[in-house]
């Protein structure tokens, strides 16, 4: 299986450092020639985990997007969800018969409020069973100090779900297995908007006590939007005998991929949607916030992309919509956070 990549940011570096540790040529697109030439100059990507070193006989690098995909049965989407459709929609709509594609996004494409295997569906007619999603909790900066992390990865062909995860299997990387592609994509888009809130509600003194209880209140909120989407694998807690450890039951929402992934996005100094939202908390203006952060914190978009779902799913979501309506609708942060106060338990 020959591996592409697009994105080059922090995220598409990890994944790029993960699969040529286990000795994979990966086709990888950069936007950036001079960014190119520096890589294969200085066996590093200056902008974006500049320690982590890269064998480049491994790196078949090119600003051409298309060709990535070209040259790969495997592709690994790893954009800010904001640039998917910029760059994927001038190609060709043939481009992706017989690929393989896995999702390493962590946002909801905010033009028409769609996950990515949605998005391709209209547009390129690609099918379901041969779309993947890679999620954490797994933060980039750790991959690259090669700190032990988990990655999960989903989709609905069980046989061709355990070939890729075992690509990613390293020393410092485990990986788990589950068919919920729906869900835990949702789940990745929904713990960043809550990781805004801990990051406002960090911004404005709150302690660590009102934020494990903010957390707390967010997981059970996450849990019951993904009921209303039709998810049917919210059973907190409730574990399967398992025949193989990788393999993450399918009801058990407890699992690394939704609970683990909102706590270290919510609680992490490296989480970009934390520190987003610490400045907004801290009195930063949304722009002024954005320019002085040098990657995308994913939980802007997504506030106002889960806003409008939720006009039909119609899901409690307080929290959620309080921050939104911070982002997006100019409410204090002091006073959506009063009122985010008086409905926690």
């Amino acid at each position: 299986m020959t591996f592409g990549i697009l994105g080059s940011g922090s995220w598409g570096t990890a994944i790029a450092k993960i699969l040529t540790d286990n000795g994979h040529v990966i086709h990888w697109w950069n936007r950036s020639e001079q960014a190119i030439h520096q890589i294969m100059e200085t066996k590093h990507n200056p902008p974006y985990l500049s320690a982590t070193y890269f064998n480049t006989d491994l790196l078949k690098l090119t600003s051409d997007p298309g060709e990535v995909i070209r040259k790969s049965d495997c592709i690994v989407v790893a954009i800010p969800s904001a640039y998917v459709s910029s760059i994927l929609l001038p190609l060709d709509k043939n481009i992706f018969v017989e690929k393989k594609i896995v999702s390493a996004i962590k946002g909801i494409l905010p033009e028409k409020n769609l996950l990515l295997n949605d998005f391709l569906k209209i547009e390129f007619n690609f099918p379901l069973e041969n779309y993947f999603s890679v999620l954490g909790p797994c933060h980039a900066e750790e991959v690259a100090e090669e700190k032990l992390s988990y990655l999960t990865f989903s989709g609905i062909d069980k046989m061709v779900v355990h070939e890729i995860a075992s690509k990613f299997k390293t020393s410092y990387l485990n990986t788990v297995e589950n068919e919920d592609i729906y869900g835990v994509q949702f789940a990745a888009v929904l713990k960043n908007i809550y990781a805004v809130g801990a990051g406002i509600a960090h911004g404005l003194n709150y302690g660590d006590n009102f934020l494990s209880v903010l957390i707390a209140n967010s997981s059970n909120e996450m849990a019951g939007f993904l009921k209303k989407t039709g998810i049917k694998n919210i059973k907190v807690g409730q574990q399967n005998s398992l025949s193989h450890p990788s393999i993450s039951p399918s009801n058990n929402y407890n699992a690394s991929v939704y609970l683990g992934d909102l706590l270290v996005t919510c609680y992490s100094l490296y989480s970009r949607n934390r520190t987003f939202g610490k400045m907004i908390g801290m009195g930063h203006a949304v722009k002024s916030a954005q320019l002085e952060m040098s990657m995308v914190a994913e939980g802007y978009p997504a506030s106002k992309s889960v806003y409008q779902i939720n006009k039909d799913i119609l899901a409690n979501m307080p929290i959620a919509e309080t921050v939104y309506k911070i982002l997006w609708e100019n409410l204090s942060a002091t006073d959506g956070f009063t009122q985010i106060e008086s409905i926690l338990v």
